[in-house]
């Protein structure tokens, strides 16, 4: 059923990395899921990456000295990760295996201290379930897991209604998902409230922490804004980073974060 996803992103994988150094917003947006990411990893930590393409926050961790298993179902993606791997000599921290984030029980590896999954990849399954049912089988007890996830209320794509277009403000809400297009191949992609991510990770996982992922400032699409406003897209960046933990904007965002703990065992009373 990703055979669209697959072609899409193998496709997009030879100028991925370089679209996001030419891309201030994306690369605020990286850094503030990676610094949300340490508060919680401990030393020694064991990490799977869901939905890795180029292994741009695989190299990172890796670099503080964690171990990553990286899965992606693109295969241009993980050449482009293996490339890094080799030049960086890091193959004795990274290691991936080409596979789709619904068959975790086909994973190579099958312990670890944390699961990590950036930038709306989980946006492509049609049903959360399909992928969460597994964590309670690789995650070790105690273990987490960080999820950056797109939702339903992104308050700048909202916006684009004030200029008439109606059909870009208002994509989200289609409860069936719709299609997005990358390098000219369309898939089907859905929008996920933070309640829906809560109740399918199911009662075993007690939440840590929800984030908002740019909230009031812009979203990667507007790529040209930092250097038309230089000055206001860093005044609300700084807001968004202050404003991050709180209700609404911690739901309403072009991302979320949210970060849990598994607890094998607890109810949903505890």
């Amino acid at each position: 059923m990703y055979d669209k996803v697959k072609e899409a992103f193998s496709k997009q994988s030879g100028i991925f990395d370089e679209y996001e150094e030419q891309n201030e917003i994306l690369k605020w947006m990286r850094n503030f899921t990676r610094k949300h990411v340490l508060k919680y990893l401990q030393e020694g930590d064991e990490i799977l990456e869901l939905n890795a393409g180029t292994g741009l926050d695989a190299v990172f961790f890796a670099e503080k000295g964690h171990k990553i298993y990286c899965i992606d179902i693109s295969e241009g993606m993980l050449e482009k990760l293996s490339a890094k791997v080799e030049d960086k000599n890091l193959s004795s921290l990274i290691s991936f295996q080409l596979l789709s984030f619904e068959e975790l029980n086909r994973l190579n590896k099958k312990s670890f201290d944390y699961i990590f999954s950036n930038f709306g990849g989980l946006n492509c399954a049609e049903n959360l379930d399909t992928v969460f049912k597994h964590f309670p089988h690789i995650l070790k007890p105690g273990g987490r897991v960080t999820l950056i996830i797109m939702p339903v209320v992104s308050p700048w794509e909202i916006i684009l209604a004030a200029k008439g277009n109606f059909k870009s403000a208002f994509r989200r809400f289609h409860k069936n998902g719709i299609q997005a297009n990358v390098e000219g191949v369309k898939f089907q992609t859905y929008y996920y409230n933070v309640q829906n991510v809560i109740e399918a990770l199911g009662t075993q996982f007690k939440v840590l922490e929800i984030q908002g992922l740019g909230s009031v400032s812009p979203p990667p699409f507007m790529i040209n804004f930092p250097r038309r406003y230089p000055k206001l897209y860093k005044n609300l960046t700084v807001l968004d980073e202050k404003i991050s933990n709180l209700f609404p904007f911690n739901r309403w965002a072009d991302h979320f974060i949210l970060t849990a703990e598994f607890i094998p065992g607890k109810k949903s009373s505890e």
